[in-house]
């Protein structure tokens, strides 16, 4: 009798582990309700955001990435910042080392292992912001992209980092680092 709550106590972390995924996506990564399904043909997207009075921002994960899990976990559960990039980004999901296609902005089908390879990804969760319009002579949304956030990052900046791309700071004086600074300033 005495072995029955201990045999218990040996599979609670698997049931803590099964009831901790409800948003874990098919690829084995976190998700939103709220991310935007896609063809991943970056210009659409664009196109599409846009046509919405949205931004679109890329956002590559991996699976069991501990930052991936915290921004979702924990920066994005702030409704706060939840409520402003659902209200002003469409957000496109790819997998670091994933294998569903995504149509570069030069009409390059290739993986979304083979974009990142492309677009210089190295890091997870990396965010790429995309311009308003498709642009032209743009080989690929790297190059095209207005500011990236690599890594993972604290609540603050990553939404001021939203706010900075969605007030189009990257076409001003003031950089993203300054704008960070005067925010938290303006908070205290």
């Amino acid at each position: 009798m005495k072995a029955l709550p201990f045999f218990l106590l040996l599979l609670l972390p698997l049931w803590l582990s099964a009831a901790d995924t409800d948003d874990i996506g098919e690829g084995g990564l976190h998700t939103q309700d709220w991310f935007t399904i896609s063809f991943k043909d970056i210009a659409e997207d664009i196109s599409d955001a846009k046509a919405e009075n949205k931004r679109l921002a890329i956002v590559f994960e991996q699976y069991a990435c501990i930052y991936c899990r915290k921004m979702h976990e924990v920066i994005l559960a702030d409704p706060l910042i939840s409520n402003y990039v659902q209200d002003n980004f469409n957000i496109v999901q790819l997998n670091l080392f994933g294998s569903e296609e995504v149509t570069d902005l030069d009409g390059e089908v290739l993986s979304e292992k083979d974009a990142a390879l492309k677009w210089g990804v190295m890091f997870t969760p990396t965010i790429l912001f995309m311009p308003e319009d498709v642009p032209e002579g743009q080989s690929n949304a790297l190059q095209a992209a207005v500011a990236a956030l690599p890594g993972g990052f604290g609540k603050q900046t990553f939404l001021h980092t939203f706010e900075w791309v969605r007030q189009k700071g990257y076409e001003g004086d003031e950089h993203l680092q300054k704008y960070h600074a005067r925010k938290l300033k303006e908070a205290m």
